[in-house]
């Protein structure tokens, strides 16, 4: 069985995270769930067993058991063990976010796996680990991060009183990434590609590019997790990719996998019935 309960922060937290998701797994058979690349940053917090994840080469943090896991912008996804029940919440983040709860821009985290305790500001991680293992339904739940991070960014913004601003042409290259070529983009703000992919990169960690092809990417997941079986030609063009070698170069890249091999295996894919 699976339960998935989602819930929307707090009006005043909404510019910094997106969404808060309860999950609560039960009577799958062992396997690898796969965290794949998104534009929003995650973090989880678990109720019971760790999170027991494999950290891939080229990404920064070490593969092991995570009580609680932050991660930034990611270029690969990680894997993620799944024995049995397993319970907790995901906290889904935007790169603004980054800099107001964690301190830091989403740079800083960018292709890297943390303990959450590690980033979270102002010292709020042991409150926040107690009063959710303490909560007993999932609004609670919800109720106590709105709290807590609604006194993170406080504490951020008491302390770092420019945390929230970002360079004029990142935040808009941001607002129009994957509706307008990255060239095009560059000649309509007034600067040169290589100074836009530049800046861009100091705040997200990864280039407009790069990103670009991430949303892309994570729109062909979503497309795949809401339909069941794939038709992968199907999925392909309604997601922009020129054709089904180009979605599955791109897969490979993100994940290790194949899009087939990755529906098969992951024990956890939205879209497939589990018994």
């Amino acid at each position: 069985m699976r339960i998935e309960i989602g819930g929307r922060p707090a009006a005043p937290l909404r510019p910094f995270v997106t969404r808060y998701t309860g999950f609560d797994l039960s009577g799958f058979e062992p396997g690898v769930h796969v965290g794949m690349p998104s534009h929003t940053l995650t973090a989880v917090l678990t109720l019971g067993e760790p999170l027991e994840i494999d950290v891939p080469t080229g990404l920064n943090g070490s593969s092991g058991r995570y009580p609680s896991m932050a991660s930034g912008l990611m270029t690969q996804a990680i894997s993620i063990t799944h024995a049995g029940p397993q319970r907790g919440v995901k906290v889904s983040f935007t790169p603004l976010g980054a800099r107001v709860v964690y301190g830091v821009p989403a740079g800083a985290l960018a292709d890297t796996v943390v303990p959450l305790h590690e980033v979270l500001g102002c010292g709020l991680w042991p409150e926040l680990e107690s009063r959710i293992g303490e909560a007993t339904t999932w609004p609670h739940r919800f109720r106590v991060l709105d709290d807590v991070l609604a006194r993170a960014v406080a504490g951020t913004l008491r302390t770092r009183n420019r945390a929230l601003e970002v360079r004029r042409e990142v935040a808009e290259a941001w607002r129009r990434l994957g509706q307008v070529q990255v060239s095009d983009l560059a000649h309509d703000l007034g600067f040169s590609r290589r100074h836009l992919s530049a800046r861009f990169r100091e705040e997200f960690g990864l280039t407009p590019k790069t990103l670009a092809r991430v949303l892309r990417f994570e729109h062909a997941v979503r497309l795949v997790s809401a339909g069941g079986a794939p038709a992968w030609a199907e999925v392909s063009a309604a997601a922009g990719y020129a054709d089904q070698a180009h979605l599955v170069r791109d897969w490979r890249s993100f994940t290790g996998r194949t899009p087939a091999s990755w529906f098969d295996d992951d024990v956890l894919v939205d879209g497939r019935a589990h018994t």
